[in-house]
């Protein structure tokens, strides 16, 4: 098989994955990593209070703590995943290290996030609604950015997401001729 063709190939691969991925919405992503956030934030406010847990809310005294969907931001990881498929030429051992570096990375900023955000609130303190906002609106999008750039920078990336692959697409078209 021809290089480009080769090429063409694997970028059809990665697109049509991404795309079949958000056909049924981010349901998977809420599947994945619901229990996988909830558990541990109940475990750690366990440690520090007397906490129980029902379904997806963790109560702590008289405190109910609801881990709703966009708690687990299951949008966050998919983003994430979109910026490590639409990366040309990484090989899958790679690409799948880097998939898991970013994901653990941003579950376990997550899982602290919530935590944090919960001691706030049982603790009755003024700044949480503030920081709440402040958290959901835009530190979010640091983490997800921020994440992207550590994984460009350890996994020494040098291609551009979208386009390289829309540079390698037009190079090849009929277009350009």
């Amino acid at each position: 098989m021809n290089k480009i063709y080769r090429n063409f190939l694997f970028i059809s691969i990665r697109y049509l994955f991404l795309v079949v991925l958000v056909l049924p919405g981010l349901i998977l992503f809420y599947k994945i990593f619901s229990p996988l956030t909830i558990y541990p934030v109940y475990f750690l406010l366990n440690l520090v209070f007397d906490a129980t847990l029902t379904g997806t809310t963790v109560f702590v005294q008289d405190f109910p703590i609801e881990i709703v969907e966009a708690c687990i931001a299951g949008a966050a990881y998919y983003l994430l995943l979109i910026f490590n498929l639409s990366i040309p030429g990484i090989k899958i051992k790679k690409r799948i290290s880097m998939i898991l570096f970013a994901f653990i990375t941003f579950l376990l900023i997550n899982i602290l996030r919530i935590f944090l955000l919960s001691v706030l609130y049982i603790s009755g303190s003024r700044w949480f609604d503030f920081a709440h906002e402040l958290f959901w609106y835009a530190i979010s999008i640091v983490f997800v950015v921020g994440i992207w750039f550590l994984e460009v920078k350890l996994f020494k990336l040098k291609s551009i997401p979208f386009y390289s692959d829309l540079k390698f697409l037009y190079s090849h078209s009929h277009i350009k001729k």
